[in-house]
């Protein structure tokens, strides 16, 4: 449906208007004030259903020809599929802690935009509706029966999202009654819940690791909802990663088509800082500050012993970003490999070339490793099966035994020099090892996949970097933006908006469609300026020249540039 308005030289957005006879509106959002020459279409998608997007093009004449695009991808609210449902004055402007705020509610016209930063004739372009307390509410405290679900891996900051769920709905909105659905999706039709107050998640955040407990897998949409139906729950926190998301927007849907009051918000969950759109994912601080314990012991290690190799595996399935932030925080560490940027063994620029140089120079060297980088190597030596998850994510080889398998063969057998190999990493997904390999120890070994898990027979410790760092309690920049995003994600549902997830774009915290962030998967762009700002500080090869893998993600530009400085490291 496309609509013109041509009026004014001005417009703002004035709060939903949820008459149920201006459909064309009360949607999208309503106008006012217009004056001038300014020519703006509104533009809905065909299925009025899905989350929103609002286009709005002002088209001015200055030298015969401008335009300007500002687009809003707006989430969903109750009153699209209930359009009668009343509304209430806000309990926070009787709030004692909020009278000394100036401005308590969030203006209904503040959008977040997408990018900051922008050429003068360029596009307005993507803008998101800015998270935080509306005036009105459509639900009052007595009739709020809410709950609060986890799914998928571990990770920092879990409890604390789930303790201010709680103490926000309850401090900031007198809601008293929150249920706590105990492992996973599937705890829902297992009967598995607990009742939720302030004193009971008091010190929670302080642990690591789900208060709930969690599952993957075991979601079954229609007996999700009919559960939800039979409680009576009306608001639904769901706390996971990107298949997690994609469950809470089944179940807006089901809900949405079943016309039940029921606000379904999401809170994006992932330790690797993969997660679209959104600045940051929580948790991420906590797991680069605690890697530098296991980066710094290796260090010790291989600095203290000839020809030292250090060793550290972290956390990185597909998107490189705790072993580049905690390479570029720790600053010890000589190379860092990732997902996104494929590296070779052999040959000028490869990584023997670099460690044989790098030993000579200080006789010591350190990498990090991210668990999903060489993933086709190490799946070709051991002619391995791809196997997958219970969500769906491919269970990775341990590429960290297999890089110090190949790093000692080759100085041993090849280059005839003594090197003390010194691991730490994990075995398969729950086991752990801190491997001391000194020259004399023979590096055999067998190899058995069976179970979705493999096995290396080796010395096995309790230190596992891979694992560890996402099983500790938040530091406390977590634990403050874990406040903001329970907070945010609390206000949204009590001003009635639902099918949404909530994150800072730009530092500013938002309302974001599902399906923005489950769409596509954050990694790092090595082609970028951070990556650059690694390859700098490690001086480690980029492995562009004899890579097809990194050629084929590297513009022909850039490869020329760097074959015309005649270089093999940046």
């Amino acid at each position: 449906m496309e609509l013109s308005l041509s009026n004014s030289s001005s417009f703002r957005f004035r709060r939903y208007d949820f008459v149920p006879r201006l459909h064309s509106f009360s949607r999208l959002g309503s106008f006012h004030t217009f004056s001038s020459n300014k020519s703006i279409s509104v533009r809905r998608p065909l299925i009025w259903r899905q989350p929103r997007l609002l286009r709005i093009k002002a088209q001015t004449a200055i030298d015969g020809n401008s335009s300007d695009d500002f687009i809003i991808e707006d989430v969903p609210h109750l009153t699209y599929f209930l359009p009668d449902l009343p509304s209430y004055t806000n309990p926070l402007k009787r709030s004692q802690a909020y009278a000394i705020v100036k401005k308590t509610f969030v203006n209904p016209e503040d959008m977040v935009a997408k990018e900051i930063i922008v050429q003068k004739d360029s596009p307005r372009g993507i803008h998101f509706r800015r998270a935080g307390p509306r005036e009105k509410v459509f639900f009052t405290p007595e009739e709020v029966r809410a709950c609060i679900v986890t799914c998928g891996g571990l990770c920092p900051g879990i409890n604390t999202v789930i303790r201010e769920i709680v103490c926000g709905l309850k401090n900031m909105y007198g809601v008293d009654d929150v249920l706590g659905i105990q492992g996973g999706y599937s705890g829902f039709y297992s009967k598995n819940t607990l009742n939720l107050t302030t004193k009971v998640v008091n010190d929670i955040h302080k642990r690591g690791g789900t208060f709930l407990q969690t599952s993957r897998g075991g979601h079954d949409t229609k007996k999700i909802v009919d559960n939800i139906q039979d409680r009576g729950i009306n608001q639904v926190y769901i706390i996971g990663g990107d298949g997690t998301q994609k469950g809470a927007a089944a179940i807006y849907k089901e809900v949405e088509k079943r016309g039940i009051k029921v606000a379904v918000a999401g809170i994006p969950k992932t330790i690797d800082n993969d997660i679209a759109v959104i600045d940051k994912s929580f948790g991420f601080d906590t797991a680069v500050e605690e890697a530098q314990r296991a980066i710094n012991a290796a260090h010790v290690e291989a600095e203290s012993v000839e020809n030292g190799v250090g060793i550290v595996k972290l956390m990185g399935r597909y998107s490189g970003f705790i072993a580049m932030l905690a390479t570029l925080g720790n600053r010890d560490v000589d190379c860092c490999l990732i997902p996104e940027s494929p590296f070779y063994l052999e040959g000028p620029g490869g990584l023997y070339e670099y460690v044989e140089q790098q030993l000579k120079e200080n006789r010591h060297v350190l990498i990090v490793l991210a668990e999903g980088a060489g993933q086709e190597y190490v799946a070709q030596s051991m002619q391995a099966f791809q196997e997958k998850d219970a969500s769906g994510n491919r269970l990775l080889l341990d590429v960290g035994l297999w890089l110090t398998q190949h790093i000692k063969d080759h100085f041993t057998n090849v280059r005839k020099m003594t090197i003390n190999m010194k691991y730490i990493g994990s075995i398969g997904d729950y086991d752990c090892i801190n491997i001391d390999m000194a020259p004399e120890i023979s590096l055999h070994r067998t190899f058995t996949i069976q179970k979705q898990r493999y096995y290396e027979i080796l010395a096995v410790t309790n230190e596992n970097p891979t694992y560890m760092i996402r099983a500790i309690p938040s530091n406390a920049s977590d634990n403050i933006y874990c406040t903001l995003l329970a907070q945010s994600a609390v206000h949204g549902a009590m001003a009635g908006f639902t099918g949404f997830t909530v994150g800072p774009v730009n530092s500013r915290h938002a309302y974001i469609p599902i399906n923005r962030v489950t769409e596509t998967t954050n990694t790092v762009n090595i082609t970028g300026r951070m990556w650059a700002r690694l390859l700098a500080s490690t001086n480690q090869p980029s492995f562009v020249h004899h890579c097809q893998t990194v050629r084929e993600k590297v513009d022909k530009q850039t490869i020329d540039a760097i074959n015309n400085m005649q270089i093999n490291s940046i």
